[in-house]
């Protein structure tokens, strides 16, 4: 063997390790995740409904919406008053009667009362708050089922891009393996004076390309790995695996669009809210009304003054009362016209709303058709594409093929592998998605 080709083999020899370096360094750094406790989809969804910080913010939106139901039922209850006091006069209270001045107050003394006062009938005016807080606490828990269903997609689409990254870098992995066997396969040619340094040249360029493509895909599944954790309300580094799925998708997006629309229509939580917002703004129009009628209350009590002047220093009262506004310059008017373009407005935005649905629907359902065609094309590709690398592999070692057909049959092939992955993770997220745009419980979805 010559100096030349001795000096050659050795170059090779070290690029070949600085590759495996390479690829270990790749292994080391995302091997982590297989020592870490398995995440499946089922149990990643509940963990992210629990823990979310969305969900416990909603979760204290309903609290509230409690609270206020609470001080609407109040004015519907008597209303009990008591007080006691102690007065010091600086000068005794008396009478001038004639030539005579008579006391008619002690100069220090104690008093007392007791008040209970009951709205007897005001027109549904409380009764009609009292109706709408409860509705308003049934909004706050759409609301609540809502965000937990956006988080739980959320955490669905992360979880399946992490699973599509992870195939990725596989390909990748694979990729460069495959070029580093025909590099070495080259060397050995080249060494026996059988191809040119140009073939040789040209493997060694094209590993290098795959070798960028592999640290890509490895920081590509880092941070899908961190938006996981993230997801999870757990530290961003911390190692994750995760389980492909079981089966296939729930396939809910073969039902025909007319039927989506029509369960959208019935479970999205939007919706729901919007028709019970309309609701609740009957009832505060309800309750406006009442101020232009009288309020009828009764009110009892005893009151105590401590006074020696006096033949009865305590009284009972029972008072019977009917009150009413007069004018008020126009604002209950004013009132009752702003709620009726609220709710005008109202909806017109539950109208807008339901034809955006409408559209999302639809458009994810045809995400879903489209990534299931691509995966019956790929599937057939990679094993064509497997079937052409072995075939140039084979003319290439015999001498009747070229090195320039090796490497395209090595892209091919992981084109074609790229391709199907991307088109089965794709159609994962778009039912997925499915599932989140026509309102039905995720959790419930992929138990």
């Amino acid at each position: 063997m010559s100096l030349t080709q001795v000096r050659s083999s050795l170059s090779r020899l070290l690029k070949s390790m600085c590759g495996i370096f390479m690829v270990l360094l790749i292994v080391l750094l995302y091997a982590g995740a297989a020592c870490a406790e398995l995440v499946s989809l089922a149990e990643g969804l509940r963990l992210a409904a629990e823990n979310s910080r969305f969900v416990r913010m909603a979760a204290q939106d309903e609290n509230i919406a409690a609270a206020d139901i609470v001080t609407a039922r109040a004015k519907l209850l008597p209303s009990i008053n008591a007080s006691f006091s102690h007065t010091d006069l600086s000068d005794q209270p008396a009478a001038i009667f004639g030539a005579l001045s008579v006391p008619m107050s002690q100069r220090d003394f104690v008093s007392y009362s007791l008040n209970i006062q009951q709205t007897l009938y005001d027109f549904r005016a409380n009764a009609s708050r009292y109706e709408a807080g409860k509705i308003g606490l049934e909004i706050k828990k759409m609301d609540s089922r809502r965000v937990r269903n956006f988080v739980a997609v959320d955490f669905a689409l992360a979880y399946l891009d992490l699973l599509e990254s992870e195939k990725i870098l596989k390909v990748a992995e694979n990729e460069v393996r495959r070029l580093e066997a025909h590099l070495k396969d080259a060397g050995s040619l080249y060494d026996e004076g059988v191809i040119t340094k140009n073939d040789l040249l040209q493997a060694e360029v094209r590993l290098s390309d795959a070798r960028q493509r592999l640290l890509s895909a490895g920081t590509s599944r880092e941070f899908n790995a961190s938006r996981l954790n993230s997801a999870l309300v757990r530290p961003l580094k911390s190692n994750i695996s995760v389980a492909d799925m079981d089966g296939p998708a729930p396939l809910i997006s073969e039902i025909a669009v007319e039927q989506a629309w029509l369960l959208a229509e019935q479970q999205r939580p939007e919706l729901q809210i919007a028709d019970a917002a309309l609701r609740s703004l009957d009832l505060e129009k309800t309750a406006k009304k009442a101020d232009y009628y009288p309020r009828l209350y009764a009110r009892g009590g005893y009151d105590y003054t401590e006074n020696r002047y006096q033949v009865h220093a305590g009284n009972w009262s029972l008072t019977l009362g009917l009150g009413i506004n007069l004018f008020n310059g126009g604002t209950t008017g004013a009132e009752l016209a702003k709620i009726d373009f609220s709710k005008a407005k109202l909806l017109e935005q539950r109208n807008r709303l339901a034809d955006e649905i409408r559209l999302e629907v639809e458009k994810y359902m045809l995400n879903a058709k489209t990534a299931r065609e691509k995966i019956a094309v790929s599937a057939g590709a990679v094993q064509q594409a497997e079937e052409n690398l072995r075939i140039n592999k084979a003319r290439y070692e015999e001498g009747a093929g070229t090195a320039t057909e090796v490497l395209d049959a090595v892209s091919l092939l992981t084109a074609a592998e790229t391709n199907y992955y991307r088109a089965r993770y794709e159609a994962e997220k778009a039912e997925a998605a499915v599932v989140y745009a026509i309102g039905s419980d995720l959790l419930e979805v992929y138990r």
